[in-house]
Parts: structure tokens; C-alpha cells; sequence
């Protein structure tokens, strides 16, 4: 009888056991795929932080903007970047057309957050040099549907990070990633009172974007159109932003990028003020 018995308990206890793990892989096949391929929503950003962007870079950039009438204005611009550590200094120069030549614009865009980014813009018809100051970072940079803001990399710590869901992009699994500021600093600061941004699963690379504007009910829609593989290291060539409000396109801006170099021998010198109000 014990025997039996005996026996009984073990084979009670054995599809316990195997309830329980078939249990534990059902719970785990229903959670978000993302969470299961690459952990928290935090976990997901820093990986698209830690993305190789080159270094000692140089490259053209047309940037066109396009009025709610569908008018055109074009410029060209010759752009420098250049890793100091973790942080990245950048200069932009203006080449065409008249209006705004030998304007230009130099950004100490800070990795840690400690201070803000440092932000000057020339402005040769004034020959004078302006200084960005934070509060002045949520407007337009240059007329376009970019703010200075979005000119520099967002700093992980002053964002609060939430996976929204799994979708495609064309034939590209991607990740939406809520993303609030975490104080009202950071909000005034990029005017946006929340982001949400499609990575690309497979490379770690945000490829679109809404932002909800602070101010005027409206949104801004960034999509990468063009992403190239320029020396093992993946760049947007052609990027779109637009502005809207309830529904309607009110401005859009284009950004091609061109003659992408990276490890060029650029001094440290050519990022200066001095250098900012020389030109090329």
C-alpha cells in the first residue's frame, strides 16, 4: 500500500512540477517581445545611445524648408564633428544661398548632462556672435522645423523611458518608446512634453518620431527617409520633419546629407568662436 502510495505522490508531484514549468514558459512567451529581446524600455535607449556614430566627421548638408503652400527655400551647409571623450563638438557653415552666408553655428553638445550644451550662432549681417541661451533652445533652429534642442543628443537621465508596443516600419521590427521629460527643466528646455520613438530592432537606430509640442497644440513628425551604412557605421542621409496642427502640415523641413567622411584629420581649433565668426 505504501509502495503504491508512494508512488502516487511522486507522479502528483512530477505534473506539478511540469504544470509549473509549462506555466513559466507560457508567462514568458505572452510578455512584449521587446522585453523579452532587449529589456527595459532604459535598457532598449542606452543601447541606441551607445551606437557607434563616427568620429572626426565631415559632411554637406542641403536642408530645405517648405512653407503650408508648398513654397521652397534651399540651403547648403558644410558640417564638422568631433569626439572630446564622450562629449561631441559641432560646426555648421552656411554656404548658400546669399541671405544666410557665413552664418554659422557651433554646439559643445555635454554626454553627461551636468551642464547644458554649450550654443553659439553667428550672425554676419550683426558680425556678431549669440550665445543660445537654454530657454531659447525649444525654437526654431534657422527657420526649420528642428529646434536648437534637437541639434544636440538627448541626455538618458533626463528622460523616463515606457516600451508602448512592438510594430513595422516597411519590413523593419521596431520598438515605440514613450519618452517624458523627467522635470519641468528638460521640458521647457526641448518645448516637448512627451516623444514617442520607433528604434529599429535589428540596429538599435530611431528611424521616426512624435513629438508633442508644449506650447501652440502641435505636433512634430520625424521620419528618417534614407539610412546608409557609410563605413560600418549607420547614418540618416535624408531626414523629414514636419509641423502640425489638428491635422494639418503648417511647415516641413528636409535634411540630405552628403560627402559623409569619417576620421578626417580635423583640429581642435576649427571649433572655436573665433573660428565660428572667420567662416570656411
Amino acid at each position: 500500500m505504501n509502495k503504491g502510495k508512494n508512488k502516487t505522490q511522486r507522479l502528483a508531484i512530477r505534473q506539478t512540477v511540469l504544470a509549473l514549468i509549462l506555466f513559466a514558459v507560457f508567462f514568458a512567451l505572452s510578455l512584449p517581445a521587446a522585453e523579452a529581446k532587449a529589456g527595459s524600455a532604459r535598457e532598449i535607449m542606452e543601447l541606441v545611445d551607445a551606437r557607434d556614430d563616427g568620429d572626426n566627421s565631415s559632411f554637406n548638408t542641403e536642408m530645405i524648408l517648405i512653407d503650408k503652400n508648398f513654397h521652397q527655400r534651399q540651403r547648403q551647409i558644410k558640417a564638422f564633428m568631433k569626439d572630446q571623450g564622450k562629449d561631441t563638438w559641432r560646426i555648421q557653415f552656411f554656404l548658400e544661398p546669399a541671405d544666410v552666408q557665413d552664418t554659422a553655428f557651433l554646439t559643445y553638445d555635454y554626454y553627461s548632462g551636468e551642464q547644458d550644451d554649450d550654443q553659439w550662432l553667428y550672425l554676419p549681417e550683426l558680425h556678431k556672435t549669440k550665445r543660445i541661451a537654454s530657454s531659447d533652445k525649444s525654437s526654431s533652429f534657422m527657420g526649420s522645423d528642428f529646434s536648437y534642442a534637437d541639434m544636440t543628443r538627448r541626455v538618458l537621465d533626463e528622460w523616463n523611458y515606457k516600451i508602448l508596443k512592438e510594430a513595422k516600419v516597411g519590413e523593419h521590427p521596431v520598438w515605440l518608446i514613450e519618452a517624458v521629460p523627467a522635470s519641468k527643466i528638460v521640458e521647457k528646455r526641448y518645448g516637448y512634453t512627451k516623444s514617442v520613438i520607433f528604434i529599429r530592432q535589428d540596429i538599435f537606430f530611431p528611424i521616426r518620431a512624435i513629438h508633442w509640442v508644449k506650447d501652440g497644440n502641435r505636433l512634430k513628425y520625424m521620419e528618417v527617409k534614407q539610412l546608409e551604412l557609410i563605413d560600418n557605421i549607420w547614418v540618416a542621409t535624408e531626414t523629414h520633419m514636419k509641423t502640425t496642427k489638428n491635422k494639418k502640415t503648417l511647415h516641413r523641413t528636409i535634411l540630405r546629407l552628403s560627402e559623409i567622411k569619417f576620421n578626417q584629420p580635423i583640429k581642435e581649433n576649427l571649433f572655436t568662436i573665433r573660428r565660428l565668426e572667420k567662416g570656411m
